[in-house]
């Protein structure tokens, strides 16, 4: 047997070097809750109690994984989001903070409309494992939530995931930057979007377990054309919001100034930029 302490002390030998003593920590509590079903209270609380034998059993194989830099949230299989379980695994991104804050903007934009809620049309466009659509759909019971995506595997996921969590979503099959407006309804109140907005530049500053793990296609964008996605969904929401329709984007911290910029050239209203809880511009709102 080993003790948490024990356990800590191996993940910390072999993590520190490659994700610095913090994240390491972190990354060994995520393990430890979700392999060993003790809460991660419990855990700090005790560190002297035995790890349970059958979790004791996989530590191995899941220190070999993390040693390569695989991302932690692929080798368990899932991640909390918004109080949520969802798949996740390398045909979808890891669902991050800042897109928890992302939603909480939308959902506290429509509590003045709960009456009229089931009028609520939502597009996510990009949705990957589902995380940004389906919170939606789940905090919005009465309104009607459409997801895209270009990726057959990210949606496959992405299904899975409204399964899992009760919601009713439409998926569909769709490059944004050649739209097929045939599969989609003319109008919607809300279009929301976690775009590709990390550019070659931003690459060489991430962590390889980002690089070189996560779906490329949607992370990068040409070095040239940063804003190429925000200016697609941009021109596609002029024609399909609903007048007083609000645009919502999780952006590039580099390119905020840009994007309102952006949405005010093409009529929208009221635009606000907003930082994330760490300061940083990554939020934008306009209003057609």
């Amino acid at each position: 047997m080993k003790t948490i302490k024990e356990v800590f002390l191996n993940f910390h030998n072999a993590l520190d070097g490659l994700y610095g003593p913090q994240e390491a920590e972190a990354i060994t509590l995520m393990v430890l809750s979700e392999i060993s079903e003790l809460s991660r209270a419990k855990i700090k609380a005790f560190p002297d109690d035995d790890v349970p034998a059958e979790a004791l059993e996989n530590l191995p194989a899941i220190l070999t994984e993390l040693k390569t830099g695989k991302p932690v949230q692929y080798i368990l299989g899932s991640i909390e989001f918004y109080g949520l379980a969802f798949l996740v695994n390398p045909s979808t991104l890891i669902p991050r903070p800042e897109t928890e804050e992302l939603v909480e903007w939308v959902l506290s934009s429509q509590k003045s409309k709960v009456e009229s809620q089931k009028n609520v049309s939502i597009l996510d466009i990009g949705t990957g494992s589902g995380c940004i659509a389906i919170s939606l759909k789940k905090n919005l019971p009465a309104a009607t939530v459409t997801a895209v995506d270009i990726s057959v595997d990210a949606l496959k996921t992405a299904k899975q995931n409204a399964v899992i969590n009760e919601t009713n979503v439409e998926f569909v099959e769709m490059d944004i930057l050649h739209p097929n407006h045939s599969l989609l309804t003319p109008h919607y109140s809300l279009i929301i979007s976690n775009p590709p907005y990390v550019t070659l530049h931003d690459k060489i500053q991430m962590h390889t377990n980002v690089t070189d793990f996560e779906p490329h296609s949607a992370l990068f964008v040409p070095e040239d054309e940063p804003l190429l996605f925000y200016k697609a969904i941009t021109d596609f929401a002029v024609t399909h919001l609903s007048p007083g329709g609000m645009l919502f984007f999780e952006i590039n911290e580099a390119f905020g100034q840009e994007t309102v910029e952006l949405l005010a050239d093409k009529g929208f209203k009221d635009t606000e930029l907003r930082k994330d809880m760490s300061g940083r511009d990554r939020m934008v709102k306009g209003v057609k």
